[in-house]
Formats: C-alpha cells, structure tokens, sequence
C-alpha cells in the first residue's frame, strides 16, 4: 500500500517520505480500515519534529485522526463490521503506523461507526478535537445555570467545546484573536466573543457576569493564560485543562483561598468509561446534525508535507489528507 513515513524526527520537507510499504492484516480483535481521509492535528506535527516526544519506532506513519470504510476484521470481531464506515480515535498514538496510509489495521474499539449524514472530511475532524471537547465539557458539569469561558474559540477543540457546552444548556463566552475568529466562534453558537487582543479579557468577563465571574475556564495554554483565572473565574470554580506548556505559573494563593480546582486531563489516556461517554456524546449530535464543522485545505497523500507545513503556519480549520 502506498504511505507517508518518516524515520527520524525533522523538518516535513526533510524528513517526510512517500512510499510502498506492506499492507496490513488485522490481528485478533482488529479490524482494517481502508482510509479515505486522514485528519492532521498539531501533535502529529510536533511528534514528527520531536518537540513533543523523540521518534519510537523505526518507522511512523503519522495521525491519529481519519475516516474510511471497514474491509477486513479480524478473530472475535463480527464480520458484520465489514462495509461500515467509521472515524478513528488514536490511530497512531503509542503505535508506529497511523492514518495517513491507504488502509490501518486496529483495535475495532477505536473504529466508531459514523453516521450516515456525515461525511468521511467530518470523520477525520473527530478523534482528537471532538473528543476532547466533550470530555472537557462533562468535566465541567455544564448545565443550564452555569457560564462556561473558553480560551481560543476559533481552534478546533474549542470550537466544538462551545457546541457541546450550549448543547448542554450553558452560557457560553470565548476568548478570540480577531473579527473572523470571532464570526467562528458565534458559528459554533457561542453567547459573547472577546478579543483578547483589543479588550482587557477580566473587565469584559466581569462585566457580562455582573462583577461575578465565571464558573469554569476550559483552557488550552494554561502557560499563557493561568495569570488571567483571578480576574475570570468566580469563587469555588473549576479551570479544565486539556493544554499547556512545560511550565505554567499559577496563581496559587488566589486559587486556595477561593477553593479553585484545577483538572488536567490528556485525551488520549480517557478511560473506557470516559471514552464511551464521549463517543456518545459525539454521535448523537453528529447524528443530529447538530455539529459545526471548520473544513480546511485538502492535500493528497503525496503532499503530506505541504499539509504538515500548513499546521505549522496556523492555518485555519481541519487539514485533511487523501490517501
């Protein structure tokens, strides 16, 4: 089958090849999934670098993240899975071989059956930011009497954070970085944008929430933005957070005298529990079709390191690549 690897951590130009490599067979338990698109996240990107972590493997095939159609199964998986199609969680996470490939062979819990209203471009928008999002928002316990700030509404998990927030019933403000990030976000049915770049973040949050704050932070740099929690977030509120720096200072004395908890959480490692949650979370909007999606530019497996080098200069919306 054809393939993008690479074998050493580099630049995408550099290290990032294109070819033939053995097609695989699914195992015990597994299934294979011929893909029809694979989703680029940018932890896919740093792992290709080795900004995140340094190579495992021989070889990598990259992302974690895709859509396509079940053709084979293996030894105790129903062969009535043969024909579905599905959208992929963890496809390459602490395994060599990923998406961007003609097939993936892997365990069938990470192969979700995919509505039939949703295309396999939506498919490959799922694994990582969809599931986050939602896993974030049940940390939360969004509900109708609750206001729930999200950092960088415009960005993919954040943006299906304010979907699975308002369809919770929670009132909804999200930092943005410009008009077209903020028309995203209202998009994703967010109630107030604020623009962190021309507005003072705290004076505007307290000024919706009438001087109050609000009551949990869903944050993605918590090394950028812990300074702002005592001038957002009320008394006993809760920041969850699915990202950050090595290193983040955090107002500490604020947060124990107002009994602030603070909830890290990486998506890959979500229990079974977590995980079923999640997915059903997932489904029955998709299914719905209650989800607002942000498709980006489409490359061919050929040009993956085009579509590597397009995360890396922050283009807007999913990047999808076409094996």
């Amino acid at each position: 089958m054809n393939a993008a690897y690479y074998e050493e951590n580099g630049a995408a130009a550099d290290v990032m090849i294109i070819g033939d490599v053995e097609t695989p067979e699914p195992g015990p338990g597994e299934v294979r999934v011929r893909i029809a698109t694979s989703g680029v996240n940018p932890s896919d990107v740093k792992t290709r670098a080795g900004t995140a972590r340094k190579i495992g493997f021989d070889r990598v095939i990259p992302h974690s993240d895709g859509a396509g159609t079940i053709d084979k199964v293996g030894d105790g998986v129903p062969a009535g899975r043969v024909g579905e199609r599905v959208w992929i969680w963890n496809g390459q996470w602490k395994r060599p071989f990923g998406t961007a490939a003609e097939y993936i062979t892997l365990p069938e819990a990470t192969a979700v059956k995919l509505p039939e209203s949703a295309s396999f471009e939506v498919g490959a928008c799922l694994g990582i930011p969809a599931m986050t999002a939602a896993h974030a928002v049940s940390l939360t316990g969004a509900g109708p009497n609750t206001t729930v700030l999200v950092s960088g509404g415009a960005g993919a998990v954040a943006n299906y954070a304010i979907q699975f927030a308002k369809a919770r019933g929670a009132r909804v403000l999200t930092t943005v970085s410009s008009p077209e990030k903020a028309a995203m976000a209202k998009e994703a049915g967010t109630d107030e944008t604020i623009d962190y770049k021309r507005e003072d973040v705290g004076a505007r949050v307290k000024e919706l929430t009438m001087q109050i704050g609000v009551d949990c932070i869903i944050e993605m740099d918590l090394t950028a933005n812990a300074g702002l929690i005592p001038a957002v977030l009320k008394p006993k509120g809760q920041v969850v957070i699915y990202g950050t720096g090595p290193q983040a200072t955090i107002p500490a004395a604020f947060c124990l005298v107002n009994t602030v908890r603070l909830q890290f959480f990486l998506v890959y490692e979500l229990d079974d529990a977590e995980r079923a949650e999640a997915i059903g979370e997932i489904n029955r909007l998709l299914g719905a079709g209650k989800l607002v999606h942000h498709l980006g530019p489409e490359f061919s497996l050929s040009e993956t390191a085009k579509a590597h080098e397009a995360m890396e200069a922050a283009v807007v919306g999913k990047i999808i690549v076409r094996p």
